[in-house]
């Protein structure tokens, strides 16, 4: 018999027919050319913009440092490492740039993957598989939902930071199996902290695996940068799975995971998104350990961040824009539907300023919004200029869709702090 597709394949047209669509409810995407390095006034499509939407929240993307050492590793180590890790790819740069990650996270190892993403389902489907359970923040990034469904385990996601869901959907896990649950660390479109502690006791309790991706908070928040679990006091024995990247703030390009050294080792020999894929160029690698450092030592851009940050919390206070609440530089402007995220981002262009509007898929419907970010490169004269921007803006009568728990309140912009600040 020939088996009948119940579900037929798009044709031409019905993807022509779904782009329109797109395009109709305001949720078509484009690429914008840069036309040179990424900082803060970056050269897009031939135009100086001020920018407020990159995650090189250090301002180490086109640092001299972290360029001369990337011409240092290209000169020394090639361009591409020609290879997987397991069969030649795997160089001396790659090691140290791993010694020197664990170093600085507080592991016994690190093992680098080519891209965030392939980290996160590297780790999950190695370490998960059916018959096991994973419980997943509702808010957590795109590579670590699609990590657990492939591994083929029961995934359940709990509300956004919902401990008590959490701990009763722990206690669903069957004897035997394998419980891992997973979190942001910093939420890439809120900004706001994962409650780790509490997600900590809930492992504990019930002898599970506690994974965060610490993406947005490694080299930002926690002494020196170490990020969110150095912000909480954490520590390996807590959370023994930890994935940073390194194309945020420390400006290069990579991720890696760090635990014990037999997670690493395991890893290994069972991720697949490291076995078969071509290792990192070693000159990256070089290029990397020099914004390691430079993030590392370099206090100040941290403090800048803070001083930015605590800047435009209160001028948008003052304006009365609902902000949601964030001590990163993560600074999200709720605009409800994604039409007003998009005529706002378009008019902030048209003023010389770039932010991005995010929309559904990516955030939940009713809450578009600008997600405005920081970096260390910007100064004061620019936050103010985009404050006045967006005082320019058009309001809508219709008020956006939040918890109105997580939006800060004009009466409690300037209060809002950091442990580190």
């Amino acid at each position: 018999m020939r088996a009948v597709c119940r579900r037929p394949g798009p044709t031409m047209l019905d993807l022509a027919a779904e782009l329109a669509r797109l395009r109709a409810q305001h949720l078509y995407r484009g690429r914008r050319r840069l036309d040179g390095p990424q900082q803060v006034r970056p050269l897009i499509g031939g135009r100086r913009l001020l920018a407020f939407c990159s995650n090189d929240y250090l301002g180490l993307a086109s640092h001299p440092t972290v360029i001369a050492a990337l011409r240092e590793g290209a000169a020394r180590w090639g361009v591409g490492s020609g290879a997987a890790h397991l069969v030649s790819g795997h160089g001396l740069a790659h090691e140290r740039l791993e010694q020197a990650l664990a170093a600085f996270v507080g592991r016994e190892r690190a093992l680098l993957f080519s891209t965030g993403y392939m980290a996160n389902l590297g780790a999950i489907v190695a370490l998960a598989g059916r018959g096991d359970l994973i419980l997943a923040d509702r808010l957590n990034h795109a590579s670590l939902t699609d990590g657990a469904r492939l591994s083929g385990a029961r995934l359940r996601r709990y509300a956004h930071g919902d401990c008590a869901q959490l701990q009763r959907l722990a206690a669903t896990a069957a004897p035997g199996c394998t419980l891992l649950i997973s979190t942001d660390g910093v939420f890439s479109m809120d900004g706001d902290l994962a409650p780790l502690p509490a997600l900590v006791a809930a492992a504990s309790a019930r002898g599970g695996w506690l994974l965060v991706d610490d993406a947005h908070g490694l080299g930002v928040i926690g002494p020196g940068g170490r990020g969110t679990l150095a912000h909480y006091g954490l520590g390996a024995a807590e959370v023994p799975i930890l994935i940073g990247t390194l194309g945020k703030a420390f400006g290069t390009f990579g991720a890696f995971v760090a635990g014990s050294n037999d997670l690493i080792e395991y890893l290994v020999q069972r991720a697949r998104s490291y076995i078969y894929t071509t290792a990192l160029p070693p000159a990256l690698a070089h290029a990397t350990l020099a914004a390691l450092e430079l993030a590392g030592c370099e206090d100040w851009r941290r403090d800048r961040l803070q001083a930015l940050v605590a800047r435009f919390q209160a001028g948008a206070a003052a304006l009365g824009l609902p902000l949601i609440a964030s001590p990163t530089p993560i600074q999200p402007l709720l605009c409800g539907d994604a039409a007003t995220a998009l005529a706002w981002s378009r008019a902030l262009e048209a003023a010389g300023i770039l932010v991005t509007a995010i929309r559904p898929p990516t955030v939940p419907a009713g809450s578009a919004r600008l997600r405005i970010t920081f970096s260390a490169a910007h100064d004061e004269a620019d936050v103010d200029r985009l404050l006045e921007a967006l005082a320019r803006l058009p309001r809508t009568t219709a008020m956006p869709s939040a918890d109105p728990e997580r939006v800060l309140a004009p009466a409690s912009a300037t209060s809002a702090r950091s442990a580190d600040r």
